[in-house]
């Protein structure tokens, strides 16, 4: 049964976009994500659909690798998270999961009821599933997001966004544009204007679209929900910096608006879209960046790395 009060809103969508910002959550009240519901989730979810990571100890030096735990069943596969060091990802709850389908939804709903001027385009949600010493490196994500924090203890590092010092706006270009991955440049001294919050479970965590961000496990088998939309500026946003690396590589334009509104805003999008629908002038297609595959995970040794043959 899914609760009725899921989200505890003090926050309008102005807030939303200006800030990282943290509030309530009732989530763990549903009762989907205990470890039964777990393995349930890891049993019957599409593979293809599931990615499985490691990592090193080190936040500034970037060592996140994908493995295959095809040959795990749901039960052996959490007990090795619990055990080890990885990072699952459960993508596409909605698709896959009529419970989770009518959760995310609720979800959303409630906070466009209850937070003034947000409205959820395209929603969707992965279900994150990690080890008590697991890390994410410094990275930024393409849409809006919200982690639901249901079990353990991770520190969440949120940092100043729309900062050239944090990211450079060309970075976001590619990554938005699927020529190269999500993850940043890491250096320590950011960390002094970073928002930094212990997510305890029964904490959501949000931040305007591309912060930069980083998170380490403290404590515990983590359990996140990461919702993931688009608002009608997010999606002017991902079209806008689109056409900018557009002008910026085929042009060489340097400064560029990054103003989602106005006459500068529709003429660079009408002519991207323009020279797009021709295929003329812009030869790249961009299909997105794939960590490949380099371990594997064995039933007798779930918990252990074993490396493929290269």
């Amino acid at each position: 049964m899914v609760a009725t009060n899921l989200v505890d809103c003090t926050f309008t969508n102005q807030q939303l976009e200006d800030k990282p910002l943290t509030v309530p959550h009732h989530l763990l009240d549903t009762g989907l994500f205990t470890d039964e519901q777990l393995v349930r989730i890891l049993d019957t979810h599409p593979r293809g659909y599931l990615n499985v990571h490691t990592m090193g100890t080190d936040e500034k030096s970037n060592q996140w690798r994908e493995g295959d735990a095809s040959k795990l069943s749901g039960e052996q596969l959490l007990e090795a998270t619990k055990a080890g060091r990885l990072w699952l990802n459960v993508r596409n709850m909605a698709q896959h999961h009529e419970d989770f389908h009518k959760l995310i939804n609720e979800i959303y709903n409630e906070v466009e009821a209850k937070a003034p001027g947000f409205h959820a385009l395209e929603r969707s949600a992965n279900l994150l599933i990690s080890s008590p010493s697991a890390l994410v490196y410094y990275h930024l994500d393409i849409p809006c997001n919200m982690l639901w924090h249901l079990r353990g203890v991770k520190r969440v590092f949120a940092y100043p966004p729309r900062n050239e010092r944090y990211v450079t706006q060309t970075k976001v270009e590619d990554v938005i544009c699927g020529v190269c991955n999500e993850e940043l440049d890491y250096q320590p001294e950011f960390d002094a204007e970073a928002m930094v919050v212990d997510l305890q479970p029964g904490q959501m965590i949000t931040w305007p679209q591309n912060t930069p961000h980083r998170v380490s496990n403290i404590e515990g088998l983590n359990v996140s929900l990461t919702t993931e939309h688009l608002t009608p500026k997010a999606r002017r946003r991902i079209k806008l910096f689109r056409a900018n690396r557009f002008l910026r590589h085929k042009f060489g334009y340097q400064t560029l608006s990054q103003n989602t509104e106005g006459l500068g805003y529709r003429a660079k999008v009408a002519a991207y879209s323009v020279v797009r629908a021709w295929q003329k002038l812009f030869p790249e297609k961009a299909t997105g960046y794939h960590y490949p595959v380099t371990f594997e995970l064995d039933p007798s040794s779930p918990a252990k790395i074993q490396e493929l043959a290269k």
